[in-house]
């Protein structure tokens, strides 16, 4: 892989750098990110995911999509937390072709599904963790889709949402059934981490 920059944190555990540049030996967990046409992780938005990651427990043994997974590197960092397993999807093939060989270098290609799409191309499951970071009026398109495929009592971190969605996007979610956790509103973006309301009986 090409495009070598500088290694640089995001968050307290998380260090990104160029495949090939080495590990770290200070204890910071390595995503190792090729900077192609989808960045290496250095948006407001992907820092902002990383950080609230990072301080999730749910995240070991979780069954994760990641919705809208451009390079990859927020199913990788879920993975290297401890996640079971991941589902990348994207509708570019160009994106997808970046998270598989993103995954590939960090040595996850076994836990790691890549599709290109939509949601509507996946099998109903139900993930423990929902992962998507991607324009708040397609996140409020797609909000009944996305809490489906997320179980009762998961999570859903979303991020991608310009300020003046904000409140839609939680509004559309809470009608779904869910209950904010975390809003966390950054310079043009904002960050919403959500739990799906456990089904009655």
């Amino acid at each position: 892989m090409e495009n070598t920059y500088q290694p640089f944190e995001i968050g307290i555990r998380f260090r990104v750098r160029s495949p090939g540049s080495g590990r770290s030996a200070d204890g910071h967990i390595d995503l190792l990110m090729d900077r192609g046409a989808f960045g290496s992780g250095e948006h407001e938005t992907t820092a902002s995911c990383l950080e609230i990651l990072e301080g999730l427990p749910q995240v070991r043994g979780a069954r994760v999509l990641d919705l809208g997974s451009g390079t990859g590197i927020l199913a990788i960092a879920a993975l290297k937390l401890g996640a079971a397993r991941a589902v990348c999807v994207d509708t570019s093939p160009k994106a997808v072709a970046a998270a598989k060989a993103n995954c590939a270098v960090n040595g996850l290609e076994k836990k790691a599904e890549h599709v290109t799409g939509t949601l509507a191309d996946l099998p109903p499951r139900g993930f423990d963790l929902v992962l998507a970071n991607i324009y708040g009026d397609i996140l409020l398109d797609i909000a009944p889709g996305v809490v489906r495929y997320c179980r009762a009592g998961g999570l859903m971190l979303l991020s991608g949402i310009l300020w003046e969605y904000n409140f839609d996007v939680r509004r559309a979610y809470e009608r779904a059934g869910c209950e904010v956790i975390r809003n966390c509103m950054l310079e043009e973006f904002s960050t919403v981490l959500l739990r799906r309301g456990r089904v009655k009986p």
